[in-house]
């Protein structure tokens, strides 16, 4: 991945906010030289409705009315955004549930999604659970690029990166997931709570040294001590630095067969103000 990106996954619902999806996609694979796919992917509605044995064959056939109303509703904002001027785009479809492991399973085969953020004020009309973007990274193992909900978009994603640092799993994915996009970028900033990596003897590994020899220059600032309110932190010093991507890990852990996010990784889904690529 540290090349370029060859196929990007963007997730599509009926919600305005898809077509901003399907443009930051297409921008991204223009420079990219990447494919791009939108997959439609809701919960039906007989899914989102409670369990009601009152239910007939009148109510079940408005509710497919809703869906396909839903679905066409989605590709005509889809066409309209492929009538101006750029790259095309692939169209495809989830017509069963459950519709996220679908959607995972498609991502296995893209280097990125394009996601977007959960509006909780369109949470009951969308068809897509507020738990989505944290769901198929972590079920996909693929990196995702999430859009806000709130605001507009910046004209070019990636030309300021913020990279939230420290020396794990997650981060280290992030950041070898978003390579393609931090060698195009004007100014990267490392932003850094954690302290130094493990001691070792010798010519040690690090970040500035693996981003050097991908010719990435980064700018280094050690913050100190990692505070409570990380999430918000890292929102105000990448507002501050002018960034239009913030790269980080997504954590969380699995608890009674739910996922649960950690405070800094939902704090940021929940109050992104800028894309943020994330990876699990």
């Amino acid at each position: 991945m540290n090349g370029s990106l060859a196929q990007l996954l963007v997730h599509m619902d009926a919600l305005p906010r898809a077509q901003q999806r399907v443009e930051a996609a297409r921008q991204l694979g223009q420079a990219q030289g990447a494919a791009v796919t939108a997959l439609y992917a809701v919960m039906s509605s007989f899914v989102e409705l409670p369990f009601a044995p009152e239910i007939g064959p009148g109510i079940a056939a408005s509710l497919h009315d809703i869906d396909d109303q839903q679905r066409r509703l989605a590709r005509s904002a889809f066409d309209q955004t492929l009538a101006t001027p750029g790259m095309a785009v692939d169209w495809a479809e989830v017509h069963n549930d459950p519709m996220m492991a679908a959607f995972a399973q498609q991502a296995l085969y893209a280097d990125l999604m394009v996601l977007g953020q959960h509006d909780p004020s369109s949470a009951s009309s969308s068809g897509v659970p507020s738990d989505f973007a944290e769901y198929v990274m972590v079920m996909s193992g693929k990196p995702a690029l999430i859009l806000p909900y709130a605001g507009r978009l910046p004209a070019v994603i990636g030309d300021t990166v913020v990279i939230a640092w420290k020396p794990s799993r997650e981060a280290a994915r992030a950041v070898s997931a978003a390579m393609p996009l931090l060698k195009r970028a004007r100014r990267v900033v490392i932003l850094s709570w954690s302290g130094d990596d493990e001691k070792v003897a010798g010519k040690r590994l690090d970040l500035r040294g693996y981003l050097r020899l991908n010719g990435v220059q980064a700018d280094w600032q050690e913050q100190g001590s990692e505070p409570s309110a990380l999430g918000e932190l890292l929102l105000s010093r990448s507002f501050d630095i002018g960034a239009d991507l913030l790269v980080m890990g997504c954590y969380g852990h699995s608890r009674a067969r739910e996922w649960v996010l950690g405070g800094t990784s939902r704090t940021v889904l929940e109050s992104m103000t800028l894309p943020v690529l994330m990876a699990h």
